[in-house]
């Protein structure tokens, strides 16, 4: 009764209109981990809308941030909470039964190329989850 309780306590908090990116990327996974597909789903189609695609990758970042700087032989790393986000939404991705379909593990790689590019000189990331 109390994995019900939670269960219910989040899918309220998925039907409020108004949902900040990474809460969307940690309900989804949530939901994945559950077993509740349509919910996972829905979250997902409302996440592909706000994802960023650049240079062959899908992220996610947050909302109102400004613009980075186009420099030629320089390349920030994203904060942490955007790596974590864009992680959660690659993980509820690939957290589906039946198994992810092969369109599905398409996106996942442009998602997981992004990640990748976020690794710091030491194989680490700015995230510590």
């Amino acid at each position: 009764s109390v994995v019900r309780n939670a269960l219910f306590c989040l899918e309220t908090a998925a039907n409020q209109k108004e949902n900040h990116v990474y809460t969307k990327a940690l309900l989804a996974y949530a939901f994945a981990l559950a077993g509740n597909r349509e919910k996972r789903k829905a979250l997902l189609d409302s996440l592909e809308k706000e994802a960023v695609r650049k240079d062959g990758s899908v992220h996610w970042q947050r909302p109102g941030k400004e613009p980075e700087a186009d420099l030629p032989y320089y390349r920030s790393r994203a904060p942490s909470a955007e790596v974590e986000m864009t992680a959660y939404v690659l993980l509820a991705h690939l957290t589906s039964q039946p198994a992810p379909a092969q369109e599905e593990l398409a996106f996942a790689s442009l998602i997981a190329k992004w990640i990748s590019s976020q690794q710091n000189p030491n194989g680490g990331f700015s995230s510590t989850q």
